[in-house]
């Protein structure tokens, strides 16, 4: 990746790339007008791309030239440092537009976070310096056939004369195909701590199989990561399991992230329908009305899903600033309070994802249904996203703690 758009490009919103270089550095306001005028971009294709999975990959080039991936880059290493507010916004944003291609940069974020959290002095210099000139992270985390979500058999042992191998096989590796840099969380030696191993995506020994084959979410490039006897410096390790031995955000904010596609695809469900039904829809008879949009019965549905997709951007938003909140003042309270502020975005912007759309073939009639419309992606998108952590957990968190005021478990899910 080695390809940037001006900073009048992206005022303009023709998004017209240039030469080599740095990528913009935008500061909160750009980054949301940018976040905007990319999503329409993103809105245009995205049936199209859905329906016949083709992959993003000048999309996701746009994305990343734009300068939003940036956006976290400390400043001190010449980024904007943008708070969470304005991070989930922007995912938020993206994923009104295509919500695969605004899960894409997921994992880059949490790890560019990873690195503010644990990175050495010259990890941070080096990995920022990359994202400043447009690199992109994947992931190599999850494992498919462990005990659980948080069990994996990947490991880093050490290789005659210094430095690490890794092996494994990591699956959902969400954005692993478009990564310049696959981040891969591992065990430093057989049963040690978790260490994160940054390997280049072109290193011997890497392999990336597009194999996912999801129902909904269908064009994230989440494919299996495969690692046979990757060569690994010392230089390129940084611990994991410290992240969680005192208060943290680095769970909360992933999962806001998350909240915030889910956010995005209620929204887009919802313009998607009113859409549809004053342009595309007949009126039921019985409502004596000549457009469908004015029966009263359709009308007071759009009001009750509106009112729904409000609350979990509000939530979502409240979260995001929750999580910045406990930055700023970061103690075991603060760390709470922030955990709890996301569990119940995610836990609101689930239900509006899943209900809204669903609801959208209620009050869009037979015809909604078609395949050809495909409009069904945002239902497949929505039930599809929300299963990566379960929302009755964040519910239950939440229990527990209005009745006895325990706080949630630190760990990366909440």
């Amino acid at each position: 990746m080695s390809t940037f758009l001006t900073s009048d490009a992206a005022e303009t919103g023709s998004f017209a790339v240039i030469g080599a270089g740095r990528v913009p550095v935008l500061d909160a306001d750009a980054a949301v007008e940018v976040a905007t005028k990319i999503s329409r971009r993103l809105a245009d294709g995205a049936a199209d791309r859905d329906a016949e999975r083709v992959l993003p990959a000048e999309e996701v080039d746009l994305v990343s030239s734009s300068g939003l991936l940036a956006i976290t880059v400390p400043a001190e290493h010449g980024g904007a440092d943008l708070p969470t507010a304005v991070v989930a916004e922007v995912f938020r944003l993206l994923a009104t537009g295509d919500p695969s291609i605004a899960q894409v940069p997921h994992s880059h974020f949490v790890y560019v976070n990873a690195l503010r959290h644990q990175g050495t002095p010259a990890q941070q210099a080096f990995f920022f310096a990359e994202v400043m000139a447009g690199k992109r992270f994947g992931n190599a985390q999850s494992e498919v056939g462990t005990k659980h979500v948080r069990d994996h058999r990947t490991t880093l042992r050490p290789a005659p004369g210094g430095g690490w191998l890794l092996d494994g096989e990591k699956g959902y590796s969400t954005g692993a195909l478009f990564a310049d840099w696959i981040p891969v969380l591992a065990h430093l030696d057989v049963d040690g701590p978790m260490h994160v191993a940054w390997v280049e995506r072109s290193a011997p020994g890497v392999s990336v199989a597009d194999d996912w084959d999801g129902m909904g979410q269908r064009t994230t490039a989440s494919g299996t990561v495969r690692l046979e006897g990757v060569r690994v410096d010392d230089a390129r390790i940084t611990p994991y399991h410290l992240t969680f031995e005192g208060p943290q955000t680095y769970g909360a904010f992933a999962q806001v992230l998350h909240a915030a596609i889910d956010a995005g695809i209620a929204r887009a469900a919802l313009a998607e329908a009113a859409a549809f039904v004053t342009t595309r829809s007949r009126p039921y008879p019985d409502a004596g009305v000549d457009r469908h949009a004015d029966d009263p019965l359709v009308v007071h549905a759009f009001g009750e899903m509106e009112v729904q997709v409000r609350a979990c951007e509000a939530l979502l938003a409240e979260a995001a600033r929750a999580v910045d909140r406990a930055d700023a003042d970061l103690t075991e309270q603060t760390a709470g309070d922030a955990s709890l502020a996301v569990a119940a975005a995610r836990a609101a912007t689930t239900r509006a994802s899943v209900e809204v759309s669903s609801r959208l073939f209620e009050v869009g009639g037979t015809r909604s249904a078609l395949d050809g419309l495909n409009l069904h992606r945002h239902w497949r998108n929505a039930r599809t996203h929300t299963l990566h952590d379960p929302a009755a957990w964040k519910v239950q968190h939440l229990g527990r703690y209005a009745i006895d005021g325990t706080y949630p478990p630190a760990h990366g899910q909440i």
